[in-house]
């Protein structure tokens, strides 16, 4: 078993480490301050849906060595003292399962200021396996020891509709397909306010925004997530176009 999906999250067993997608700290704080009134329950539910993944984690007989955010942690280009301290008690709160030194800060193109006291990382390389944001490229990424690539920032979902296109949902998604002759994972976003961009929509296979170009990502694989974090494959993102 190579990799498993856990809820909003990415597990290597062999490994023992966990990827998180984009948490864009901060956010409900920005809506307010745009005026849209909505409870701060971010960091809660962030630490809550953490908690439930490890505890799945542990229940299936795998052992947490390591956490890795894939970049965006936080959602202000500018710093913001409040983004820093809530990131605070999700770093608190992971202390109690795994070592400070194995939890992995990525750069994302929202993390201006490395606000946590450590040193973010443009990538990090483990056992065949690149994790970064995606947002830009790095020379290492193509290194030939590189066999999978693990990035965020595209914050994918898909829109599903019945055979008469009235009920349209969408849902958070994980991407799964080959490019430049590598495995390629794109975890969704953590964070649970905003779902994310739909990738089946027409128009997206032009968007350019990430070393994946929106034209490959029609011959990637959708694994939606579920409303009680089930994982269900539909396949791929052009059949559901």
């Amino acid at each position: 078993m190579k990799h498993i999906f856990i809820s909003k999250s990415l597990f290597f067993p062999e490994q023992g480490i966990l990827a998180i997608g984009d948490l864009h700290v901060g956010y409900e704080q920005s809506l307010i301050e745009s005026g849209i009134l909505v409870p701060e329950m971010q960091i809660k539910e962030i630490i809550e849906d953490l908690r439930q993944i490890i505890e799945k984690i542990k229940n299936q007989g795998f052992h947490l060595k390591k956490v890795v955010f894939l970049g965006d942690i936080k959602h202000y280009f500018n710093y913001e003292w409040k983004e820093r301290f809530n990131f605070d008690k999700i770093l608190d709160f992971l202390r109690d399962f795994v070592k400070d030194s194995d939890i992995i800060l990525i750069k994302g193109n929202h993390d201006k200021f490395d606000f946590s006291g450590k040193k973010m990382k443009n990538y990090y390389f483990n056992s065949g396996i690149m994790f970064f944001h995606g947002h830009m490229s790095f020379p290492q990424i193509f290194d030939e020891r590189v066999k999978t690539w693990v990035l965020g920032h595209l914050h994918p979902s898909v829109i599903l509709s019945d055979k008469a296109n009235v009920k349209r949902e969408k849902y958070k998604c994980f991407l799964t397909g080959k490019f430049k002759g590598k495995e390629i994972i794109i975890v969704p976003s953590f964070f649970g306010i905003v779902e994310g961009t739909p990738v089946n929509e027409e128009g997206y296979e032009k968007e350019e925004f990430s070393v994946i170009p929106g034209s490959e990502i029609r011959n990637f694989e959708v694994h939606a997530i579920g409303e009680d974090g089930k994982i269900f494959d539909f396949g791929k993102v052009k059949k559901l176009m």
